[in-house]
């Protein structure tokens, strides 16, 4: 029983560290900072994890799932590769207006912070993105092979394309707080992706 309560607590206090290093960053999150936010004095944190860096680390892994069952979610009922493209998009949009976790997408905040934080969240943001990028990828190839995409589209260079701009387009909505930044950058993809729908080949 003590072994349960113990873990609801370590989750409760990765839950609520979350937020607090995907706005601050490792560095700009202050033990007082964790310690307001967990409702739990520094004794209370360490006893169930061996260090910051380890709050930080799996504090990181909750927010990114956070975000990956978000994006999982949208690809229920796609019809096709077009449609599943197309929701992804929008719903990383919707994050300019309503983020999964407070502070935005964990993968841009711990990258540009990167230089200055600890190489193993470094290590998990590209992890993250590479995951991403083959999730696009996946999309694409599918796609080519239902004959549902063009067979010309380039997975890879889709999805650097894809994620660069949606990051990009987060971030210009964060600096100016607004939003339509992202909108723009997403109408504009989901316009993008349906001239990638390969074209009804006529029956003889």
């Amino acid at each position: 029983m003590a072994g349960t309560k113990g873990l609801k607590t370590r989750r409760r206090i990765v839950e609520m560290a979350a937020p607090v290093f995907n706005r601050q960053g490792f560095a700009g999150a202050s033990m007082r900072d964790l310690i307001s936010a967990t409702g739990l004095e520094k004794g209370g944190i360490y006893n169930h994890f061996g260090s910051k860096e380890q709050l930080a680390l799996e504090a990181y892994d909750f927010a990114m799932s956070s975000v990956t069952n978000a994006l999982a979610r949208s690809q229920d009922d796609a019809t096709d590769a077009v449609d599943r493209l197309t929701r992804m998009i929008r719903a990383f949009g919707d994050f300019a207006r309503k983020p999964v976790i407070s502070g935005g997408c964990p993968i841009m905040n711990t990258a540009i912070e990167a230089d200055d934080g600890i190489p193993e969240l470094r290590d998990r943001a590209r992890q993250s993105m590479t995951l991403w990028h083959r999730l696009i990828g996946r999309i694409v190839k599918d796609g080519i092979a239902a004959g549902t995409l063009e067979p010309g589209t380039d997975p890879y260079a889709l999805a650097a394309l894809l994620t660069a701009g949606l990051e990009g387009a987060l971030m210009l909505s964060r600096l100016y707080r607004d939003p339509a930044y992202t909108e723009r950058v997403v109408d504009h993809f989901v316009a993008y992706v349906e001239t990638l729908r390969a074209t009804p080949k006529e029956s003889a």
